[in-house]
């Protein structure tokens, strides 16, 4: 059995080995949201399809009141608590990823038609946005891992980095849904 400085090691070696997978994962997840925005071809959308970019912004909304409430009950030492609203969030997240993979194949690419200051305004909550977002993915499977190990040295470490991105990508998430909602068809 390892001992001092070697059981440290392994450890680290132990805990790095889900990331390529992860990685993989994510990367694989992100080429599909692009080919499906802006390569996929438009396919006829049924009616229930036009409800989901308010559903997305509720689901945005829920999983970022849980990131905050599972941060406060963390700080409170209320571990358990804090996984109830921790695995809250992956669903909300979890269900806002579907209905946008959903309406984005029936949909496309929506349009920002404003004009003014309000126009690099968008763009630069868009892009952060989506620049994030991109970074969340890989984030929040790496942090509910090591959680879902007992690794929960790595999963604090993670997670430092983890919150605040994921809580600005669903606020964010829910500015654009208002910011685009007079141009969604």
């Amino acid at each position: 059995m390892p001992t001092g400085t070697n059981a440290q090691i392994d450890s680290r070696r132990l805990a790095r080995k889900p990331l390529p997978v992860i990685l993989a994962l994510s990367g694989l997840v992100l080429g599909f949201l692009i080919w499906l925005i802006y390569f996929k071809g438009r396919v006829a959308a049924p009616a229930w399809a036009d409800s989901l970019p308010a559903a997305n912004a509720v689901f945005n909304s829920l999983s970022a009141i849980c990131l905050i409430l599972g941060y406060i009950n963390i700080r409170r030492k209320k571990r358990v608590v804090h996984m109830r609203f921790m695995l809250s969030a992956v669903t909300f997240s979890a269900l806002f990823l579907l209905g946008y993979i959903t309406y984005h194949y029936f949909h496309g690419d929506t349009l920002f038609l404003g004009h003014g200051w309000i126009r690099p305004v968008y763009f630069t909550v868009l892009i952060s946005h989506i620049c994030l977002s991109m970074v969340t993915v890989p984030l929040v499977f790496t942090t509910l891992w090591y959680a879902l190990r007992g690794q929960f040295r790595f999963h604090r470490g993670i997670a430092r980095w983890t919150f605040p991105i994921w809580l600005y990508v669903s606020i964010t998430g829910v500015v654009v849904y208002f910011m685009l909602k007079p141009y969604i068809h």
